[in-house]
C-alpha cells in the first residue's frame, strides 16, 4: 500500500471518527468568511464604480476642444463596447424677447451609456431615448428663468426648437466651473444646421465608452498611446475629486472587513491545527513502532491535508458565493441596491488565501510529528517533539501579513491594521499573562479557580488572546463601525453649500451682501480668483511633454484658478510648512495631491502667467483639502500681494433651502451677469453613493461578526481536551458535577471578562487609529463599548464554554476517565 492510499484511508478513519470536525470547520469558515467578504465587497464596489459611472454617463471617456479621429470609435467597437459622441457648447436660448446663456448638449442615439435620464413631458418616466430632432429637453432652471411651458418654442443659433419635456434628474453633470448654465439636450443631427459649430467656436467634444472590466483595460492601455494635446481621457476618478475620495474611502471599508475575516480565520486555522495535531501524537507513534520512517508519517500528514484543504476551499467556495446570494436577496436594502453579479477572482482570492493559510499554520507543526518518539506508546508523558517555536509563528505572521496586504488593496490601510493587530496582540498575550498571576495574589473567593488559570498562564494569555481578537472585530464591526460611519457621512452634513455663484465683479460685491441681507440669508464668504497658467518649476520650462501621467499631463497644460489670502481656508489643513504672516509676499501655498502629482516640493519656486503678464513664488506650505465638502477650494492660494493688481472675479457658495428657490432667480434678476450654479443633483447623486455604502456596509460587516463568533468557538474547542483530562482527575478525587460546573463557568467568566476589557481597548484604539490615520474624520468613542465588550465577553465566553463542557460535568467518573 502506498502512502497516498494509506493517507485516504487514515482521512476516511479519521472523518468517521469526528476527528476532521474542527480542522475542517476552521479551513472552511476560511475560505467561507473570506469568499463571503471578497465576493460581496466585490459586488459592492461593482455597484459604486456602475453608480459613480452615472455621473458621467460612462465608464470612460475621452475630452477635448476638436473633433475625434474615427480610430477612436473604430477600435472600441472593435472589442465590442458600446460608443456614443458628444458636443456641447455654451449658447443663448432666446424666447419671447428673453436671453439666457444655457450648456447645449448635442446627443447621439444610445446616450447615455450609463445611468437614466428622467424626464417629465406631462409624465415622469424614464427616458427610453434621446430627443427627437427639432425637440429639446431643457432642465428647470431655464423653464423657471425663462418662464417657459412645455411645448413652447425656442432659438437656438439657426434652429427653432419645440421644448418637447423638462428633465428631471440627468447624468454626466459637471462640477467643474465648466457647466455653469442650465442644460438642454437636442439630438445631434440638428446640430450641422445650427450654424453654431464655426471656426474658433467654444465647443467641447467628448466620445463616452461602456463596457465590462477587461475591455475597458484593454481600451484605455491603448489610448494612452494615441491621445493627441488638449485631449483628456477620464474615468469616475479621473473627472471628479469628490466622487474619487468617495470611492477611495468606501474602499477602504471594505478593505477592513477582508482584513477582519482573514485575520479571524487564520486564528481559527491555529487554534484547529494545534488541537488535530495533539490528537495524532499516539497515531504517529504507534507508525513509528511498526516501522515507519519520519518522512514516511511527514507524507502521511501531509497529503492528508492537502486532501482536507482541496475539499474545505470546495466547499468554503459554496458556502462563500451561496452565503452572499443569499444575503442579497434576503435583505431588502441589498435588493434595493441592485448589486451586479461578482466576478471569479474573489473566489481565486479566497481559494489561494486558505491553501496559504492551511500550509502556513500547519505545515511547520506537521514537521514537528515526524519527530514523535516510539517511546510515546508506553511513554504518554512524552509530548510534542521541541520545535523552534519562534518558527512556527514566524511563518503564520508571514501568510498573514502576505494576506493583509494582499485583501487591503491599499498599503496604508494593510500596514496600518497589521501593525496595529499586531502590537495589540503581543500587549493583549502579556497583559493576559499577568492578569491570571495577579488574581492568585488577591484575597478573593475561589481563589483555587485563578490558581487553576495562573497554572496554564501561557495556555490562557493565548486563549485570551484568541477571544479578545474575535471580541475586537465584533466591537470594530459594530460600535466602531456605526461611529465611523456616523463620522463618515457627516463630511457631507445636510446644509452643504448647494450653489456656486461665480463671475462676480469687485463693483459687485457690495451689492451682493446686501441682497443676501434682503433675502435673510448668511453672509457669503467672497472669494477672489484669478486664471493662470503653470509654465516654469524652478525657472525650468514645464510642458505636458515633461509628464508621462496622463493627470499630470492635463494639469499643466490647463489653467489654474489662482486665489489669494491671509489665512488658511477652513476647510484646508497644513501638512507641510506654515501659513504666512500678513505681509509677507511672493509666497503661495500647494494643494499636496497636484505637488505629488507634478513633482512639486516645498521650497520650489514656481512661475505662472496671467494674461501675458508672468509672476514667481515660493511653495511655503502644502495643503490637505477636504474636496468632498462641496466649499469653494483651490489648487493654489496666494499672498495677497501677488494677485491683488491682476484682472479678477470673484465667487462663493452657499446652501439655498428648497423652499426658497426663488432666491436664486431673484439674483439672477438683479445681476444679469451672474452664473448660478446648481449643484443639488451632484450633491444628492453622491449622497444616494454614500447612503449606498452604509447599507452594504452593514451587510459586509455581519459575516465579519460571525467569523468571530466561530473563532470563539474554535477557541473553545482547542481546549476541550485538556479540560476533560482535568475532569477526570477532579471527578476521580470525589468532586461533584456542580463543583466542575461551577468550576468551568467561572474560568470562562474570568476569560470573558479579561477578553472583552481588552476587546474594547482594542476597539476603541484600533477605531481611533483608523479614524485619524486613514479615513482623516474625526472618531468620538463611547462609554458603552467598554460595558458591552466586558458584559458580552463573560456572558459569550462562558455560553459558549458552557455548551462545549456541559458534557464532561454530566459524565460520571468512570466515563470521563474512558473519555480520556
Amino acid at each position: 500500500m502506498n502512502t497516498l492510499q494509506l493517507s485516504w484511508l487514515m482521512l476516511r478513519r479519521d472523518w468517521r471518527n469526528g476527528e476532521w470536525r474542527v480542522l475542517l470547520i476552521a479551513l472552511v469558515l476560511a475560505v467561507g468568511s473570506i469568499s463571503t467578504v471578497g465576493l460581496f465587497a466585490n459586488r459592492v464596489s461593482l455597484a459604486l464604480q456602475q453608480e459613480a459611472a452615472t455621473l458621467l454617463g460612462a465608464d470612460l471617456r475621452i475630452v477635448a476642444t476638436h473633433s475625434f479621429p474615427p480610430v477612436y470609435r473604430a477600435t472600441a467597437l472593435q472589442r465590442g463596447m458600446r460608443v456614443v459622441e458628444v458636443a456641447t457648447f455654451p449658447s443663448m436660448v432666446v424666447h419671447d424677447q428673453q436671453n439666457v446663456l444655457a450648456e447645449i448638449q448635442a446627443v447621439e442615439e444610445g446616450y447615455p451609456l450609463r445611468g437614466k435620464i428622467h424626464i417629465d413631458d406631462g409624465t415622469q418616466y424614464v427616458a427610453q431615448g434621446i430627443p427627437a430632432p427639432g425637440t429639446a429637453w431643457v432642465d428647470k432652471r431655464l423653464l423657471q428663468r425663462m418662464g417657459l411651458q412645455l411645448g413652447d418654442r425656442v432659438d437656438i443659433g439657426a434652429l427653432n426648437m419645440r421644448v418637447g419635456a423638462r428633465v428631471v434628474r440627468d447624468v454626466d453633470q459637471s462640477v467643474g466651473f465648466a457647466s455653469f448654465a442650465p442644460r438642454v439636450l437636442i439630438n445631434a443631427a440638428d446640430l450641422p444646421t445650427s450654424g453654431l459649430v464655426q471656426p474658433g467656436s467654444r465647443i467641447n467634444y467628448k466620445i463616452l465608452f461602456a463596457g465590462d472590466s477587461a475591455q475597458l483595460a484593454d481600451l484605455r492601455a491603448w489610448l494612452q498611446g494615441q491621445l493627441a494635446v488638449g485631449e483628456k481621457l477620464e474615468g469616475v476618478r479621473d473627472a471628479r475629486p469628490e466622487i474619487r475620495t468617495a470611492l477611495e474611502r468606501a474602499e477602504h471599508f471594505l478593505g477592513l472587513a477582508a482584513l477582519t475575516a482573514v485575520v479571524l480565520a487564520g486564528v481559527a486555522m491555529a487554534l484547529a491545527a494545534s488541537h488535530f495535531i495533539k490528537r495524532h501524537l499516539d497515531t504517529c507513534a504507534m507508525m513509528r513502532c511498526l516501522g515507519a520512517t519520519q518522512g514516511q508519517v511527514l507524507r502521511i500528514f501531509i497529503y492528508q491535508f492537502l486532501l482536507l484543504g482541496v475539499l474545505a476551499v470546495l466547499l468554503g467556495g459554496l458556502l462563500g458565493y451561496a452565503a452572499q446570494s443569499a444575503l442579497v436577496q434576503s435583505i431588502e436594502t441589498m435588493r434595493e441596491a441592485t448589486l451586479p453579479p461578482p466576478g471569479w477572482l474573489p473566489l481565486r482570492q479566497a481559494v489561494a488565501s486558505g491553501m496559504a493559510l492551511l500550509l502556513g499554520f500547519t505545515f511547520l507543526p506537521l514537521w514537528q510529528l515526524k519527530g514523535v518518539s516510539p517511546l510515546r506508546v508506553i511513554r504518554r508523558e512524552l509530548g510534542m517533539p521541541q520545535a523552534r517555536t519562534g518558527l512556527l509563528y514566524a511563518s503564520g505572521a508571514a501568510v498573514l501579513s502576505a494576506l493583509f496586504l494582499w485583501q487591503a488593496g491599499s498599503l496604508k490601510l494593510g500596514l496600518t491594521v497589521l501593525a496595529g493587530l499586531t502590537v495589540g496582540m503581543l500587549l493583549f498575550g502579556l497583559l493576559a499573562w499577568l492578569a491570571v498571576h495577579i488574581l492568585t495574589w488577591l484575597p478573593l473567593r475561589g481563589s483555587h479557580v485563578f490558581a487553576n488559570l495562573a497554572r496554564h498562564g501561557r495556555t490562557n494569555a493565548l486563549q485570551i488572546v484568541a477571544l479578545s481578537l474575535g471580541g475586537m472585530a465584533l466591537l470594530l464591526l459594530t460600535f466602531v463601525r456605526a461611529d465611523l460611519l456616523e463620522s463618515w457621512r457627516d463630511r457631507m452634513p445636510p446644509d452643504a453649500p448647494n450653489r456656486f455663484i461665480v463671475n462676480i465683479q469687485p463693483d459687485q460685491l457690495a451689492s451682493i451682501k446686501k441682497f443676501f441681507i434682503q433675502q435673510q440669508l448668511p453672509a457669503p464668504h467672497l472669494f477672489p480668483m484669478v486664471r493662470g497658467r503653470l509654465i516654469a518649476i524652478n525657472d525650468q520650462a514645464v510642458s505636458g511633454n515633461n509628464y508621462s501621467e496622463t493627470r499630470a499631463r492635463r494639469l499643466v497644460e490647463r489653467e489654474f484658478n489662482l486665489s489669494w489670502s491671509d489665512s488658511l481656508p477652513t476647510e484646508n489643513a497644513l501638512v507641510q510648512g506654515v501659513w504666512w504672516e500678513r505681509g509677507v509676499s511672493s509666497v503661495l501655498s500647494l494643494e499636496e495631491g497636484i505637488a505629488k502629482t507634478l513633482g512639486i516640493n516645498m521650497g520650489d519656486t514656481l512661475t505662472y502667467d496671467v494674461a501675458g503678464t508672468q509672476f514667481s513664488a515660493q511653495v511655503v506650505n502644502l495643503r490637505k483639502v477636504q474636496w468632498d465638502s462641496m466649499q469653494v477650494n483651490f489648487y493654489v492660494i496666494t499672498a495677497p500681494d501677488l494677485l491683488i493688481n491682476y484682472p479678477t472675479s470673484y465667487l462663493t457658495s452657499f446652501y439655498l433651502p428648497t423652499d426658497r428657490a426663488q432666491a436664486g432667480d431673484a439674483l439672477i434678476k438683479a445681476f444679469p451677469n451672474l452664473l448660478l450654479i446648481d449643484t443639488d443633483a451632484v450633491i444628492e447623486q453622491v449622497r444616494q453613493i454614500m447612503d449606498q455604502i452604509a447599507k452594504t456596509m452593514s451587510a459586509v460587516f455581519l459575516f465579519t461578526l460571525l467569523s468571530g463568533l466561530a473563532v470563539l468557538y474554535a477557541a473553545l474547542l482547542a481546549t476541550q481536551d485538556e479540560r476533560i483530562h482535568e475532569a477526570a482527575i477532579l471527578r476521580t478525587l470525589g468532586a461533584d458535577s456542580r463543583y466542575l460546573r461551577r468550576l468551568h463557568l467561572t474560568e470562562f467568566a474570568v476569560l470573558g471578562a479579561l477578553s472583552g476589557l481588552f476587546a474594547a481597548a482594542g476597539g476603541t484604539l484600533l477605531g481611533w487609529v483608523l479614524a485619524i490615520k486613514v479615513l482623516e474624520i474625526p472618531y468620538h468613542s463611547s462609554a458603552l463599548i467598554w460595558l458591552v465588550g466586558v458584559g458580552g465577553g463573560i456572558i459569550t465566553v462562558t455560553l459558549a464554554g458552557w455548551l462545549a463542557t456541559r458534557r464532561v460535568a454530566r459524565m460520571s467518573p468512570l466515563q470521563v476517565l474512558q473519555s480520556v
